[in-house]
């Protein structure tokens, strides 16, 4: 393994790493202080594609967590980027809410439901049937089939909600076309998030708690990879994987010495 000493920027996950259910986690304020204070290039990753980056910025403010909009970059940001590279000034039929939709037109994509190019999945607090139909009947048309992230759940207080994942496994039933998935655990996010900053992978790291999404995708996108415990891996799970990360360490405070 190379010296953690050459690391120059750094990636984070922010729910599990930063905050948990709306609080800062211990060391996060810290560790984003040392970064600013450092100069250090960084980026706060999410695979929710609900908000925008100014949602996600005052969401953290109000945790004590300060991250300028400029530096936080979501699976909706990295699907217009991917979309924007593949299909420049293209067309896309969307569900999903303003981080998605903001995101879209950004890149300078036409948001229809005629004809469109892609039909463009990711989350939603209320998805509709009427919706759903309509994405349907595109992709039968031809219209080519993209999702944020895989994410079968997100949290609720009453429970789990039916996430991205488990809307494209039903398009899929319905159509046998199978999404392309950007968000985590696919590196194309990672990668875009590079580019974003104009980091390196030899000399970026990146912070998860999850070893299915955040220390998969990092490893394979060439970064370091720090799996912090105050999220959803637990310390036990760790060996069950046939992947590890360059280190496992209690939370993100442990890792301000390497700022």
């Amino acid at each position: 393994m190379q010296d953690e000493i050459d690391i120059e920027c750094w990636l984070t996950d922010m729910d599990g790493v930063l905050v948990h259910e709306e609080r800062a986690l211990p060391g996060a304020a810290d560790f984003l202080a040392r970064l600013v204070d450092s100069g250090r290039r960084f980026l706060v990753l999410t695979n929710n594609s609900i908000f925008t980056p100014r949602d996600l910025a005052a969401r953290l403010a109000r945790t004590g967590l300060h991250v300028p909009e400029e530096s936080i970059w979501t699976s909706a940001m990295a699907t217009a980027d991917f979309l924007a590279r593949q299909m420049p000034q293209g067309s896309a039929y969307v569900i999903g809410e303003s981080g998605l939709t903001t995101a879209l037109h950004e890149a300078g994509f036409v948001l229809t439901d005629t004809d469109p190019d892609y039909v463009v999945l990711g989350e939603t607090r209320t998805y509709s049937f009427e919706a759903i139909t309509r994405a349907i009947r595109l992709v039968e048309k031809g219209a080519r089939f993209i999702a944020t992230n895989p994410d079968a759940t997100g949290p609720s207080a009453e429970g789990s909600l039916p996430a991205t994942g488990s809307v494209a496994a039903l398009i899929t039933r319905a159509t046998g076309a199978e999404p392309y998935f950007v968000g985590k655990p696919n590196p194309m996010m990672f990668r875009s998030a590079m580019n974003r900053i104009e980091a390196h992978s030899e000399t970026t790291a990146m912070i998860g708690d999850r070893m299915d999404t955040d220390v998969v995708a990092g490893i394979e996108a060439g970064l370091r990879t720090f799996l912090v415990l105050t999220g959803s891996t637990k310390a036990d799970q760790v060996e069950r994987f046939p992947f590890r990360p360059h280190r496992v360490v209690d939370s993100i405070g442990s890792l301000i010495d390497l700022v």
